[in-house]
């Protein structure tokens, strides 16, 4: 089973951007649909984007929609999150998910592997 490690967190000021890596080790990384999850303090994690095995479809939240961009490099075993126009609301820590079986889903429920987290704080 795929392994998921994320990078890329840190403390920015609303309005910055951040790009979020999640490097994945583990045979047949191209076959898994991918998803980043976030949850903050005291809530529910909830869903952000996810991306096809291949690449060619996307989802994302409402709440980050034209602000967030998910993509992925099967060369390099890696799915990307670039975050623009970070709001304090954005904070949260953030989760890298694998499908397996070309998952791709808005469900966490659907997804079979998970990285441990990466915290992304944003100051107003």
């Amino acid at each position: 089973q795929v392994q998921l490690a994320e990078f890329g967190g840190g403390l920015v000021q609303a309005g910055d951007s951040l790009r979020l890596s999640c490097a994945a080790s583990g045979p047949r990384f191209s076959m898994y649909g991918m998803g980043w999850f976030r949850q903050a303090p005291g809530k529910e994690r909830t869903f952000v984007a996810a991306i096809s095995w291949g690449g060619g479809s996307t989802m994302y939240a409402d709440s980050v929609k034209g602000r967030f961009t998910i993509s992925r490099n099967n060369a390099k075993n890696t799915v990307y999150l670039q975050m623009n126009s970070l709001k304090a609301e954005d904070t949260a820590s953030y989760y890298c998910a694998a499908a397996d079986k070309f998952g791709y889903s808005d469900s966490a429920e659907r997804y079979d592997a998970w990285g441990h987290g990466t915290q992304v704080t944003v100051s107003s």
